[in-house]
């Protein structure tokens, strides 16, 4: 009869919730965790879908308000998600069903998207609802099972719920109420890990984190990869101005490697243990993840422009690439640089590029533009930060 080993660890269906250590070696992004983040790249695709068709039929204003507080939806289901993993992961049998209604929701966000940018925000509702209330299982849960935390764990529950109800009744307000009333929520929503962690934080690990906002930004910038390969399919497909289709192309992939360069250039776990709570680390980069998507549609939108199947004025279709990266450059450096790095030229040059960028949007060639200013800015950082140490 075999006896087996004393050390191997075996599967269970339940185990009590523990808190992570906060101090873990090789903390990692597990397997659940990156399924969750591919089901989330269906939403903020849909997301950049919608505001390409906005900005290309010159709807400007309401395209981009309609992204933004789309994204709102998509985004904090994945920052609730990713900072209680971060703290709370058994990965047993009920976290892994509660994770998948998680999923769930952010799929149902995900068909809604279409409804959301028609001022219908019901299906919007109803999956990000769902989301949310799955999160009150898993604190409920955390609160059963790790005394420690339970006070926290319990505001969150309270907290969570109070807000969920709050959106339902959201539903029924008058047309006139919309806004204010949205971005009232916005803020309770922002409120909730405030005021639970209050007394006593729970143990998130910053390196955990730090990796997770990153895959986050990757799956991001996929769109603008996405737009890139577009570009070069409609010059296979079209023949239309093969050539220019080309270099926009080029100039699509220069800009998303910079942006991934100077975005990962910095490590962002060092970053984070600056900010003493993580809110300013954590919700600036909503600017962060919405530009880098943005970045993408700006690029089709310039597609659209140059084989003359959009309605965007020039300045807008300009516009449409140069200003969310812009706020990329600017939120980069806000949140992983500083603004009083020791390196001045790296310091000086995110700001720079960010109004340069800008600037391009009167000039003829915006697009090819950015992308050279962005990699000029990636030069500089390359050459300025030359002989300093790399951290883990």
């Amino acid at each position: 009869m075999s006896v087996a080993p004393a050390n191997r660890r075996y599967r269970v269906w339940y185990r009590p919730m523990t808190a992570r250590n906060r101090e873990e070696e090789h903390r990692a992004a597990t397997p659940l965790e990156l399924l969750f983040d591919l089901c989330f790249v269906v939403a903020v695709g849909q997301a950049a879908s919608e505001l390409h068709h906005a900005l290309s039929e010159s709807h400007v204003g309401h395209g981009v308000l309609s992204f933004l507080l789309v994204f709102f939806a998509i985004w904090w289901g994945w920052v609730n998600f990713t900072w209680f993993a971060s703290a709370f992961d058994t990965d047993d049998g009920p976290y892994r069903l509660l994770t998948l209604l998680q999923i769930g929701g952010a799929l149902v966000v995900a068909a809604g998207v279409g409804k959301a940018f028609g001022d219908d925000f019901t299906v919007i509702v109803i999956g990000y609802v769902l989301m949310r209330l799955a999160m009150v299982g898993q604190w409920l849960r955390a609160a059963a099972s790790v005394p420690e935390h339970r006070n926290t764990a319990l505001r969150y529950a309270l907290g969570i719920t109070i807000v969920q109800v709050a959106w339902i009744a959201w539903l029924a307000l008058p047309d006139s109420w919309f806004l204010p009333s949205f971005l009232v929520l916005v803020v309770a929503e922002l409120l909730v890990p405030v005021w639970a962690e209050r007394r006593m934080e729970t143990n998130w690990h910053r390196h955990h984190i730090a990796e997770r906002y990153g895959l986050f930004t990757l799956i991001v910038l996929g769109e603008t990869i996405f737009s890139a390969t577009n570009a070069v399919r409609e010059a296979i497909d079209t023949g239309h101005d093969v050539l220019g289709l080309v270099f926009l192309a080029l100039a699509g992939l220069v800009l998303v490697f910079a942006m991934w360069w100077l975005y990962f250039d910095q490590p962002g776990h060092e970053r984070l243990a600056q900010f003493r709570y993580g809110y300013a680390w954590g919700y600036g980069h909503y600017l962060i993840f919405s530009s880098a998507a943005a970045v993408g549609v700006g690029i089709e939108v310039a597609l659209d422009h140059q084989t003359h199947t959009g309605h965007a004025p020039e300045l807008v279709a300009a516009f449409a690439t140069t200003l969310p990266v812009a706020v990329f450059l600017v939120s980069v450096w806000l949140l992983h640089v500083g603004p009083r790095n020791e390196c001045r030229p790296i310091a000086i040059g995110f700001p720079a590029a960010a109004v340069l960028a800008l600037a391009a949007s009167f000039t003829p060639m915006p697009v090819y533009l950015t992308a050279l200013i962005t990699a000029v800015l990636v030069a500089i950082t390359v050459i300025a930060s030359r002989g300093e140490p790399v951290s883990a």
